[in-house]
């Protein structure tokens, strides 16, 4: 079957395995906190998605960051495919360059798929994540920086703004804990209708006898917009993510 494959790369930013993936971090190499948070900017972005195995299955998704009235921040995405509807949403805090997850909603539904909806409430004055992962109830000790499936990818993106080039993040995702790890392992000029776009090239990175490849580019001109995303199966087929458009808010 073609669908589970693709949904995965989707939600995955849609990068989660999609893309396997999923963050707070906890590195040597994090930076210390600053004084004041550089200031996030409203966004909207759409991507085009496709999978290639035999034939081309392709979808659209749609991300926006806003922040509300009452100074949290509300980041969501909307997938519409051939293969499967997602809607995800986080409701959190931005403080000294950190994503402070406080609310996050995950519902997927699709032809031939089983539906699925994931939710986790933080509390951290009494330091504990509370949520459902497919109908299962679930509690856990929150522990310092703890991310969400969703908020570790706007937390990627930061920290490679800020410079750092290895990143290790702890993520809640269906009821317990993930490690997830990320390195930035080149600069590479990206060719769009005859214009080069100048990014950063990151990696998921997997066990050594792992035999999928996640691969993200961000570009430095653009916020350090995550612009194209490629997920290679062991078995060779290719996954891929590509920008169509963005707004920044000022």
């Amino acid at each position: 079957m073609m669908k589970a494959p693709l949904t995965a790369l989707i939600k995955g930013l849609l990068l989660t395995v999609l893309v396997g993936v999923s963050p707070l971090s906890f590195a040597s190499s994090e930076p210390k906190p600053e004084p004041e948070s550089a200031p996030l900017l409203p966004l909207e972005v759409s991507y085009n998605a496709s999978m290639e195995k035999g034939i081309t299955l392709s979808g659209d998704a749609r991300r926006r960051l806003q922040q509300r009235d009452d100074g949290t921040w509300v980041y969501r995405t909307d997938v519409n495919s051939f293969i499967a509807d997602i809607d995800e949403s986080l409701v959190f805090r931005w403080e000294n360059e950190r994503v402070v997850p406080l609310r996050y909603r995950y519902s997927l539904s699709g032809f031939l798929i089983k539906d699925r909806e994931q939710a986790i409430d933080f509390d951290w004055e009494n330091r504990v994540a509370t949520g459902h992962y497919r109908g299962d109830k679930f509690s856990l000790p929150l522990e310092d920086g703890a991310l969400d499936p969703m908020g570790y990818q706007l937390q990627l993106r930061r920290d490679i703004k800020a410079g750092q080039r290895e990143m290790t993040y702890r993520v809640i995702d269906k009821g317990d804990y993930d490690t997830d790890r990320f390195a930035v392992i080149d600069e590479e000029t990206l060719t769009d209708d005859g214009e080069g776009k100048a990014t950063l090239k990151a990696e998921k990175v997997r066990d050594s006898d792992s035999k999928r490849k996640t691969l993200m580019w961000f570009a430095t001109d653009q916020d350090y917009l995550l612009v194209r995303l490629l997920q290679v199966e062991p078995d060779g087929s290719e996954y891929e993510l590509s920008i169509d458009e963005a707004h920044f808010s000022p």
